[in-house]
């Protein structure tokens, strides 16, 4: 019973920081819709070369902070080890405060170095905005692993939704602030790109307000409820007095600080590996075209790319953080040695995500013109309407080669899903560099990138069928998603061309109508797709309830005398 209770628990805190993930998503979609009108589509390219920059030094410094001290402190915890627990906090402090001041260093007075290579001097500017947010975001990263170690993920889950709301609303503030400052710098310098350049700044000075407040949140959640409860240090004599709980050996400064480094290791370069090819995307992109004589598009597509990366992302968030909430109880089934499942786990964590993904790619895919017309109404969007149509089967493939990497992760193959990243890189990086000769625009990197998921997706296919025999079930999985999305989609596309035609041309292109557009062709989509499904056979009642929110939406089709 006890252990049932933990694993309720584990899955529940886990679902809170998948939510968060989902909302957190959402507001950064929708906070950058005004920013990019503010910026522009170039002030967007340095915007999104910048924050390429900063996630792979983010990475480097502290990204894995917060699962790496979450898990030495849960294990002490567990041993009661509170007087350990103190010096794990210590140790992590005096590693975020030298590591961080290391990479805020390298970003700030490195940064006209780093914008030359990319090709982009202007980003210089938002590259030193960005600097001191890796220091503050490495502090952030000590204390939320604390709370996560203690079993607590609700200050970390709030924290990250007020970081993105005060980052939302200061980036804005400040593009618009810095623009107008930037427009002023064109005339006086005869130029034309300092208020892309100082409109991009001013947007990422909102991820180091937003970062700073959930740092003050957390000291103030710290000083409030972080210290350990004074009776965990005490223990009771068999007279009944209480004195100060005698502990082992305590652990040294020196052996902490091997045991964090060592947890640490893991996670850092697997997600450098994950995270590294959109700088290396950037960084070929670039100088490709630049040794073509091409490097006065370079900010412009980049742009588009970091555009197009917006809608990409959301669905790809939502299947996969849904899609996770199964590898707890696959990590429960391993541990149990329940073969059977545990393949039955995998297939319908795969499926659902499929569910998921196929659909989302296919909506986008349709409705590609009102979206990027209703999000992006200031710019010219032919071109990214392309990308979109281009790149929207990444979305299915990144999203399966993700829930892949989480299903071998709970089967115990740690070093795997990194082995086969880094294989997919290097052939990524390959296909690209070909391709930029054939083709050279950003076509060539959304191509690219499907090579990469694709790889991926295959090499962890093969390595999950290797340790469980498993196969995945070519037509409930894929067959009938696509065969109900591409209805679906050939649906809302027809559905969308006859309304925008049939308005009056003065309204058809405004954002009121846009949104009249799409919100028609989601309400229509959901029920064509869900139908199909059903008739289709996609799942039968025993999956359908075994799946996230399965029992709520068996009732609801029940309801409707659908199953």
């Amino acid at each position: 019973m006890k252990n049932d209770i933990k694993t309720r628990n584990f899955i529940t805190q886990g679902s809170i920081l998948a939510i968060t993930g989902i909302i957190c998503r959402i507001i950064g979609m929708l906070y950058r819709i005004p920013l990019i009108d503010v910026i522009g589509t170039e002030g967007n390219g340095y915007y999104t070369s910048a924050y390429s920059i900063y996630n792979i030094l983010l990475i480097l410094s502290s990204y894995s902070l917060p699962t790496a001290i979450s898990k030495v402190i849960s294990v002490r915890l567990a041993n009661e080890r509170y007087e350990d627990v103190k010096n794990v906090l210590r140790v992590a402090f005096l590693y975020a405060t030298l590591i961080g001041a290391v990479m805020c260093a390298v970003m700030f007075f490195g940064s006209g170095p780093i914008a030359k290579v990319m090709e982009k001097p202007f980003c210089a500017y938002a590259l030193r905005t960005l600097a001191p947010t890796i220091w503050i975001m490495a502090y952030l990263g000590v204390l939320r692993g604390y709370f996560q170690g203690t079993g607590n993920m609700v200050p970390t889950a709030i924290s990250q939704i007020i970081e993105q709301i005060i980052n939302a609303v200061v980036s804005i503030v400040m593009a618009v602030i810095l623009f107008d400052y930037g427009t002023k710098a064109n005339l006086i310098y005869n130029e034309t790109e300092y208020s892309y350049a100082y409109g991009a700044a001013g947007g990422t000075i909102g991820t180091g307000a937003g970062a700073l407040i959930a740092l003050l949140f957390f000291i103030i959640m710290m000083l409030l409820y972080g210290r350990l409860p004074e009776e965990k240090l005490m223990t009771r004599t068999e007279d009944g007095r209480t004195r100060r709980a005698r502990t082992r050996r305590r652990e040294s400064f020196g052996s902490i600080a091997g045991v964090l480094i060592l947890t640490l290791l893991p996670i850092l370069v697997s997600s450098t590996v994950y995270n590294i090819s959109t700088v290396l995307d950037d960084f070929i992109f670039s100088r490709v075209l630049a040794s073509l004589g091409l490097a006065g598009s370079v900010v412009f597509m980049w742009g588009i790319f970091g555009e197009y990366r917006i809608l990409f992302n959301i669905p790809v968030a939502m299947a996969n953080s849904i899609g996770s909430s199964v590898i707890p109880s696959l990590t429960n089934a391993v541990a149990e040695k329940d073969k059977k499942l545990v393949v039955q786990k995998i297939k319908l964590s795969i499926q659902f995500v499929m569910l998921i993904s196929i659909p989302a790619a296919a909506g986008l895919f349709a409705l590609a013109s009102p979206v990027c017309d209703l999000l992006f109404s200031n710019s010219n969007n032919t071109v990214l309407i392309k990308v979109l149509r281009v790149g929207s089967p990444a979305i299915v493939l990144f999203s399966l080669s993700t829930i892949s990497n989480g299903i071998l992760q709970g089967l115990g193959y740690l070093s795997e899903p990194l082995k086969n990243a880094f294989i997919s890189l290097v052939i990524h990086v390959v296909v690209l560099i070909a391709l930029l000769y054939v083709m050279p625009n950003i076509y060539a990197v959304i191509l690219a990138n499907t090579v990469f998921a694709l790889i991926v997706c295959l090499l962890n296919s093969h390595c999950m069928h290797k340790h469980v025999r498993f196969r995945i079930r070519g037509y409930k999985t894929f067959v009938v998603p696509l065969i109900a999305s591409a209805v679906m989609g050939a649906a809302v596309y027809g559905v969308s061309a006859f309304l925008l035609n049939f308005m009056p041309d003065n309204i058809s292109g405004g954002r009121l109508s846009l949104v009249f557009v799409v919100c028609i062709c989601i309400l229509i989509a959901v029920p064509i797709y869900f139908v199909l499904l059903i008739q289709l056979r996609a799942f039968t009642k025993a999956e359908l309830i075994e799946m996230p929110m399965g029992l709520r939406l068996y009732r609801l089709l029940h309801r409707l005398s659908l199953m």
